[in-house]
């Protein structure tokens, strides 16, 4: 499980456009939006990397949370 700190997202539309966005590079991604968190979690094989790179390409600031602070 990939997670970003994404800051911009205020709607569904947001929510729709990051998980297509990230399913554009990989079908089966399952991609979890959090708006009032501003948080997305990703379950993908694709690198961290590129799903950073996708979501930034769409217009939002985001970070990858290091593994270290994912322990929910």
């Amino acid at each position: 499980m990939q997670i970003f700190k994404v800051g911009g997202m205020t709607c569904a539309h947001c929510e729709r456009a990051i998980t297509g966005a990230v399913q554009e590079i990989d079908a089966s991604a399952q991609v979890q939006v959090d708006i009032a968190a501003g948080e997305v979690r990703v379950h993908t094989t694709h690198p961290v990397d590129q799903v950073l790179e996708t979501i930034i390409n769409e217009g939002y600031k985001a970070e990858a949370v290091p593994a270290a602070k994912t322990s929910r």
